[in-house]
This record gives C-alpha cells, sequence and structure tokens, in this order.
C-alpha cells in the first residue's frame, strides 16, 4: 500500500463535491505526518501526467478530485473534478 492510498479511499467514501481538510486530518486519515513542503501550494498541484513523481497528487486525482491549498497553508480544498 502507498503512503496516500489511505487519502484516496477516503475521499472516495466521502464523495462530496468538495471538501476541506486540515493537514492534521489528512495526517490521521494517512497515518503519517505530512512533509514540510506540504505547505507550499506547488506540492499540491493538480498534475495529469500518469508518470508524475507527485505520488500525493495520484490518490486525490485517483478519487476524483482536485487540491488546491487555502491561503492559511494549513488547509486543503478538495473539489470534485467535473
Amino acid at each position: 500500500m502507498a503512503k496516500y492510498d489511505p487519502l484516496r479511499a477516503y475521499l472516495r467514501r466521502k464523495g462530496n463535491a468538495e471538501l476541506v481538510l486540515s493537514f492534521s486530518d489528512i495526517e490521521r486519515v494517512i497515518g503519517a505526518m505530512l512533509p514540510k513542503s506540504a505547505s507550499l501550494p506547488q506540492w499540491w498541484a493538480n498534475e495529469t501526467e500518469p508518470d508524475s513523481r507527485h505520488v500525493q497528487c495520484h490518490a486525490w486525482r485517483g478519487a476524483g478530485y482536485e487540491a488546491s491549498l487555502m491561503p492559511d497553508r494549513d488547509r486543503v480544498r478538495f473539489s470534485r473534478r467535473t
């Protein structure tokens, strides 16, 4: 199991059109700490390349979401892709 697979499963179960999670919420879901770089918007980039090395992106995109870091840099908005 990859580190961010639990996030994919969580988002799929929720199924909300939009969901805001704090870093603490995400860390509880994945059972690990997010890296310091998670406070940077580019860490939450919604890359579409299948060979992207940003494995975290595969989790939310695989669940049908796009992510964006909130201005406080401690929460993330997950929005259902259309």
